[in-house]
């Protein structure tokens, strides 16, 4: 099947770049946002903007929509204006967003009954992973819708892996997230211990990096850390709603989760005292809050329309 033709949903943090990429790789890239300054960036790299969804997708071999939440998703794909009444017959649906399991499921089927193939490829690796082409994608759905999303999928990514069917992408992501949370937690409290006993911590997470506490976490946000640099890549708010996914579905799944729900906590205060706009990193401060510690740190920036 022919992918050239791409709409693009959703134009924040993480879709403009994407959708840079794909049009930077030789998509004709079609791509509408709630706010149009987005579309406009998009078309003046070699993109073209939308004035509404119908318009985005009328002639779109795949569309991918690339939004904050499952009530977002929901919003943009179902209803007389969504991507389901307007796109072609036979046209793959990736959903690049990051929902809950049990949602992406159900939508799954509409878009079948639709006449659409869906695929549910939520990803991982930050503002600079999507700037970069290099995001890790978890993809659930059709073998065979996946293999004819192949070409799609790598403008915009590096590991791209089939997970399973529908659903199953999601429950990856969720994964991703705890860990990837739990990883912030134990780096900002080991900052926060280093600092307190007056180590060069920049040498420390040198040496901590070469060995077994090395992580990507440690590498792409422990700089931020020492910077006190949480200029959103990734928002505390966007991964409270993603620790909020992960501890309903063990729940749903009857899987105990101690540290789970403890992390999810930690990244429910932070949003809870102001930092929700702040990058992921910012779990940081939680940490000097409860150690009675101050250091000069940013006001919260704007979320991304």
């Amino acid at each position: 099947m022919s992918t050239q033709n791409i709409a693009f949903i959703g134009l924040g943090i993480m879709g403009l770049p994407m959708a840079k990429n794909l049009a930077a790789a030789g998509f004709h890239v079609t791509g509408y946002n709630r706010s149009p300054d987005k579309a406009a960036d998009l078309a003046a790299n070699g993109g073209h903007a939308a004035a509404n969804i119908a318009e985005a997708v009328a002639d779109a071999d795949v569309v991918i929509t690339m939004v904050p939440d499952s009530p977002d998703v929901e919003s943009v794909v179902t209803g007389e204006n969504g991507v389901f009444a307007h796109a072609k017959d036979g046209a793959l649906w990736i959903d690049n967003s990051t929902i809950r399991p049990d949602v992406a499921v159900a939508l799954a089927d509409e878009a079948r009954a639709a006449g659409l193939r869906p695929l549910d490829g939520p990803v991982s690796g930050g503002e600079q992973g999507a700037i970069d082409a290099a995001l890790s994608i978890m993809v659930g759905g059709e073998k065979a819708d996946f293999d004819d999303a192949a070409p799609v999928l790598a403008a915009i990514g590096k590991t791209i892996v089939h997970v399973g069917p529908s659903g199953s992408g999601q429950t990856v992501k969720a994964a991703n997230q705890l860990i990837v949370a739990a990883n912030i937690q134990a780096l900002s409290e080991a900052v926060v211990f280093l600092e307190a006993y007056g180590v060069d911590t920049s040498a420390a997470l040198q040496v901590l990096g070469g060995g077994l506490a090395g992580s990507k976490v440690l590498d792409q946000k422990g700089q931020k850390i020492l910077d006190r640099n949480f200029d959103p890549g990734f928002r505390l708010a966007l991964h409270h709603k993603d620790m909020g996914i992960v501890t309903a579905a063990a729940r749903e799944a009857s899987v105990v989760l101690p540290l789970g729900a403890l992390v999810a906590q930690l990244v429910a205060s932070t949003v809870a005292t102001g930092d929700g706009a702040l990058d992921h990193s910012g779990l940081f401060r939680g940490v000097e809050r409860l150690s009675g510690v101050s250091s000069t740190t940013p006001e919260p920036a704007p979320a991304a329309g």
